[in-house]
């Protein structure tokens, strides 16, 4: 688990630092950050995520399972995200059956276009099962 918590906050603070921008892995890629708060804890955590986009919403998955993220989201649904260079409030909607299908269906393609820069992205676009949560993140207006 530290492996992984160390790896996002290098991608945390290279994102913060150079304006949204990421090397290595993820560059190229869309890349947000989300902030949730701690359902147990009411921490503040941030982590870095994929993103699509579908109007104004921005929709974000894991590659598998259900990780904290998702839960704490689920618990309070008003999260922070950074992107393009700002910040806002947003508010998190799990979306279900017919509603997350074209997200997922763009996901793994999005994944195989990456493939041919890396085996590990081909492998993350096998590993996204169909029951895999998709959220939509809309902005709070002002």
């Amino acid at each position: 688990m530290s492996q992984v918590k160390d790896w996002n906050n290098k991608i945390i603070e290279e994102f913060r630092a150079n304006g949204g921008k990421v090397g290595g892995f993820y560059e190229g890629a869309p890349l947000l950050l989300l902030t949730t708060t701690g359902r147990k804890s009411g921490k503040l955590y941030t982590v870095p995520l994929g993103y699509q986009t579908d109007g104004e919403r921005l929709i974000v998955l894991p590659g598998s399972g259900r990780p904290d993220w998702y839960y704490n989201l689920k618990a309070n649904p008003r999260v922070k995200v950074e992107v393009n260079g700002e910040a806002f409030e947003a508010l998190a909607q799990i979306l279900d059956g017919e509603q997350k299908a074209p997200f997922l269906k763009k996901a793994r393609e999005m994944l195989q276009e990456g493939a041919a820069r890396s085996e590990e992205y081909a492998e993350m676009a096998a590993q996204i099962p169909d029951d895999v949560p998709v959220v939509a993140l809309e902005r709070i207006s002002k």
